[in-house]
């Protein structure tokens, strides 16, 4: 069974979608078999894999639904996955801006609202089809992040360098005591925590990354924060062009490649020892 991951912070501007999309084509270059899913209702994943359908994964979901049958479209997932045309494959479920409206359209219904997604995956066999699925989620807690970590095995936290992710990291621990609590599904681990978009020539952000190293130690044990991700022009450079770091062959992408194959090396340890 492949393994569900969420790249998952409630702070926007943490750099979620960059690490999902680089993470993902990492596994990928691994010979993983890969699947991407854009959660967030501002789509910028599927901005990212040039993909643009008419319907996307809200579509799919809603559809899922037996009692909201007046609502269905008529459209089966085959027509909505994107297929990327790098020389690295990794699949995608687009996202769009009618994700906004889930929660809404989920709230009369009588099955678990926080299992739509979970039982959606289940219905079509992604993990049976699939080595890893990545979950780009909105910068919230709302319930498209609640269906995206009850469906999740793990979680990779990406986080910048201040006091307001001290604080929140405090929140999403809480969060996943929630879950476990409901009793409905085995709350996810986490992977990882991933310091991105440093700036060490900064005495208070060196300050606060050790504060927060310091306490993710503390309330998890070592090695459960990733070396950190530097504020790099190579990044924009890529993303502007709507490319992984992969295809890039300049020297100046070496270190960002060989991060992410860090990350994605962390993801595979951590998937063996939960076969």
């Amino acid at each position: 069974m492949g393994k569900v991951i969420s790249f998952i912070n409630q702070k926007g501007g943490v750099g979620k979608t960059t690490m999902a999309f680089n993470t993902a084509f990492a596994l990928a270059q691994n010979g993983k078999k890969v699947l991407a899913i854009d959660l967030d209702p501002q789509a910028n994943l599927t901005l990212l894999f040039n993909a643009q359908n008419k319907h996307n994964l809200h579509h799919l979901l809603i559809n899922s639904i037996k009692e909201l049958k007046m609502l269905h479209v008529p459209m089966i997932l085959s027509e909505i996955l994107h297929y990327s045309t790098n020389d690295v494959v990794v699949d995608l479920i687009p996202g769009g801006q009618e994700l906004s409206g889930f929660d809404l359209t989920v709230a009369s219904i009588n099955a678990p609202r926080q299992l739509v997604l979970k039982k959606f995956l289940e219905a079509n066999e992604l993990s049976r089809r699939y080595d890893y699925i990545i979950i780009d989620c909105p910068p919230t807690l709302g319930l498209l992040v609640v269906n995206a970590l009850c469906a999740s095995d793990g979680v990779i936290i990406p986080f910048k360098a201040d006091d307001f992710s001290y604080k929140g990291l405090e929140h999403f621990y809480q969060v996943l005591a929630d879950i476990e609590e409901m009793g409905i599904v085995t709350a996810p681990e986490i992977v990882l925590h991933v310091p991105n978009l440093v700036d060490l020539r900064r005495k208070q952000e060196q300050d606060d990354l050790e504060k927060i190293v310091k306490s993710i130690g503390e309330e998890l044990g070592e090695g459960m924060v990733f070396s950190p991700f530097l504020n790099k022009a190579g990044l924009v450079k890529s993303l502007s062009g709507r490319k992984s770091v992969f295809d890039f062959k300049g020297q100046d992408f070496n270190e960002l490649r060989e991060k992410f194959i860090g990350i994605a090396e962390k993801i595979e340890e951590w998937s063996n020892v939960r076969q």
